[in-house]
């Protein structure tokens, strides 16, 4: 991918800069406090997401995300409260938010998909999981509300 590609594909995530509240389809509408931000890493090249969720089936955490020229595609780096590190690829275009891990370890794979609604304030996802990397399941529903 060009350097032009690189910059496209950070400029798409400027539709995600702010806050949101975030409910899942494990605790409901009326589920816990959760809450997530994305802001530019000084020099524009990262985009930092945090994020908050008052649930003990949920962690807290932080990820780190950028343009891997090597790869050709954007990477979110995660961590999180529990001590879990993961890579996930990542695209952000036209309204579509996709991430996908695959099996290296542990022997499991994930992918979210989640679209952008109401002028850029809603977004509407869905986590899966596969232990094979063929069949996925359903693993749980994900809103996305601007909040500012």
């Amino acid at each position: 991918m060009t350097a032009t590609a690189a910059q496209r594909s950070l400029e798409a995530l400027e539709a995600l800069i702010g806050e949101w509240s975030m409910t899942n389809s494990f605790a409901g509408d009326s589920g816990p406090r959760a809450r997530t931000t994305f802001e530019w890493l000084t020099g524009r090249q990262f985009l930092l997401q945090r994020w908050e969720v008052d649930h003990p089936d949920a962690p807290d955490g932080l990820a780190v995300i950028g343009f891997d020229s090597e790869c050709g595609t954007l990477l979110q780096h995660y961590f999180d409260s529990r001590g879990v590190a993961r890579v996930y690829e990542m695209t952000f275009a036209d309204g579509i938010w996709t991430l996908h891990r695959s099996a290296a370890p542990p022997d499991f794979w994930q992918r979210f998909t989640g679209s952008l609604h109401d002028d850029g304030t809603t977004i509407i996802g869905r986590w899966e999981h596969s232990s094979d990397g063929d069949t996925w399941e359903d693993d749980f529903a994900m809103t996305y509300s601007r909040l500012a």
